[in-house]
């Protein structure tokens, strides 16, 4: 906010400073974006009462089973006549090959959660001065997901009625799929819509090939997403139309984190207290008024 003038019984202008709730709130953002160094104590609490907070409500859900069949068939007549509707196909395929399905059922009930708490650590202990506004990402994401869940109910593919496609967890009984076997009445089968196996995977994708200094490791970031994509579809677990909807959580996410930092998360500095340098995506954060991660 600009100063204003008044003008004195001589004619002259003078400056009037500007008034003291402005710098009150000013200096509150400040000391809100302020760097200070994550506490573990806090980080972990904050993770599982997120995580706990996420699955309350995403299973506290009311299970619209008419609903959530109707739209399955609309996304997959939607895909046919896009012509991408090759999750049938796909599912089939990969299920004739019993070792490779296997593994895909163990990748889809445990890569989600071990990746992703991997780069949440990594972050903390190499780049302490991004992990905030990386994580705040995270959180954003999850929590617009949530909403997805709520309006729009959606069934998996291998629940819907006569399209033939096979649940790979239960004609193979491997464990960990939350919407098969016993464990089906712990969770509310039909949130398929967004995927979060892909807002979190491109997220971790994201972060590691942005920040990341050995080449390998930087393909290995963007590959994941990518093997993701491939196991939601084959396991009928997700249309990918539901792929894209995590992607789309995943931009507001970047979007959010993006306006309350001044800077892409990547961009901010490595330390805290450290310098401005140069990340992976060739972005050096500008002046900013108190934008820097917590």
């Amino acid at each position: 906010m600009g100063e204003t003038t008044v003008t004195t019984l001589e004619g002259q202008e003078e400056a009037v400073p500007p008034p003291v709730a402005d710098d009150k709130r000013r200096g509150v953002l400040s000391r809100l974006r302020a760097p200070r160094r994550p506490r573990l104590w806090f980080e972990i609490l904050l993770i599982a009462v997120s995580y706990w907070t996420y699955s309350l409500i995403r299973n506290a859900v009311p299970e619209q089973r008419t609903e959530a069949l109707r739209n399955a068939d609309w996304i997959w007549q939607a895909e046919q006549h896009l012509g991408i509707a090759v999750e049938l196909s796909v599912n089939h395929a990969v299920n004739s090959v019993t070792w490779l399905i296997v593994g895909m059922n163990y990748y889809y009930a445990t890569l989600h959660f071990v990746v992703t708490l991997g780069v949440l650590v990594w972050l903390y202990r190499s780049h302490p001065g991004r992990y905030a506004a990386t994580r705040t990402v995270l959180f954003a994401t999850t929590g617009v997901a949530l909403v997805g869940y709520y309006l729009y109910p959606l069934a998996p593919p291998r629940l819907m009625n006569g399209a033939d496609f096979i649940d790979t967890v239960m004609i193979h009984q491997t464990w960990g799929s939350m919407a098969s076997g016993d464990l089906k009445n712990m969770s509310n089968q039909y949130a398929a819509m967004p995927s979060m196996h892909i807002g979190w995977s491109v997220w971790c994708g994201l972060t590691i090939f942005a920040l990341a200094s050995v080449p390998w490791v930087r393909v290995l970031g963007l590959l994941y997403p990518t093997a993701t994509l491939v196991v939601i579809v084959a396991t009928a677990n997700h249309f990918w139309l539901d792929a894209v909807g995590g992607v789309l959580c995943l931009a507001f996410g970047y979007g959010l984190a993006r306006v309350w930092y001044g800077s892409m998360p990547y961009a901010l500095p490595r330390g805290v207290g450290g310098p401005p340098e140069k990340s992976r995506t060739g972005e050096v954060p500008g002046p900013r008024t108190g934008a820097h991660v917590s």
